[in-house]
């Protein structure tokens, strides 16, 4: 059954370019809270700190905080990006990401080709990864560059390529940073429509988000995070207030 468990979960970031030592002092006595020391004398950032929650199916979970809370960091962690030092994750489930929908795209390759790539990396057959593309071709409206280089592309045609891309899957975990819309009207309208199908058709959603308009839409749950922290877990009524 689909779940994400934490147990004091912690990521740390290493600033390799800091060696003197009266720098680092001046860093540590500035950021004590989120900087230190590690085994290998490293100054890292600590920024995610000993999180433990554990998610259900039928949640739709808010992740909400400020700039530099720490909620772009666990969406990565959760998606297998970053790896923890210290604690335990576990994450059962088929897992969809829209993070950043562009990432993985081959500039040299043709939008096809990315399809089918991305088709067979997740195990489809040739036939399914042609179908997917076809698919993709369609809802993106690319037409003929569907199989010209990506590099030729111009950002609004890069972002309907990756946007298809990334929401083909029905995914049993939903991972969203942000609600991702662009484009031109017609296309953030069937974009919209497609997010909404995909959130209504995961079994977990976890949504990082400033927008408290759509926390209370879409989320019955709200996790505030404050400095790689959780400082409030719970009801998204309790959590974001009225």
């Amino acid at each position: 059954m689909p779940h994400i468990e934490a147990d004091r979960l912690s990521i740390e970031f290493p600033l390799y370019h800091v060696a003197a030592r009266s720098l680092k002092k001046r860093l540590m006595a500035r950021a004590a809270m989120r900087l230190k020391e590690d085994a290998s004398h490293r100054i890292v950032v600590a920024a995610l700190r000993e999180l433990s929650f554990r998610i259900e199916p039928g949640e739709r979970v808010a992740l909400v905080g400020n700039n530099g809370a720490g909620k772009t960091t666990l969406l990565r962690t959760l998606a297998g990006i970053y790896e923890p030092v210290g604690g335990r994750l576990e994450v059962a489930g088929r897992i969809g990401s829209l993070i950043d929908p562009a990432a993985g795209m081959d500039m040299e390759s043709t939008g096809r080709e990315n399809i089918v790539l991305r088709g067979l990396f997740l195990g489809l057959s040739e036939a399914e990864c042609e179908a997917m593309a076809d698919e993709a071709g369609r809802f993106s409206g690319l037409g003929e560059f569907l199989d010209v280089p990506v590099r030729t592309y111009s950002a609004g045609m890069s972002v309907r390529l990756s946007f298809a891309a990334a929401t083909l899957m029905a995914p049993e975990i939903l991972l969203m940073d942000e609600w991702f819309l662009a484009g031109d009207a017609d296309f953030m309208a069937r974009a919209n429509e497609r997010l909404e199908q995909l959130v209504v058709g995961a079994d977990i959603l976890v949504l990082a988000t400033h927008d408290l308009t759509i926390v209370r839409k879409w989320c019955t749950r709200a996790i505030r995070l404050n400095g790689g922290r959780i400082e409030a877990d719970g009801p998204v009524a309790e959590v974001v207030g009225a």
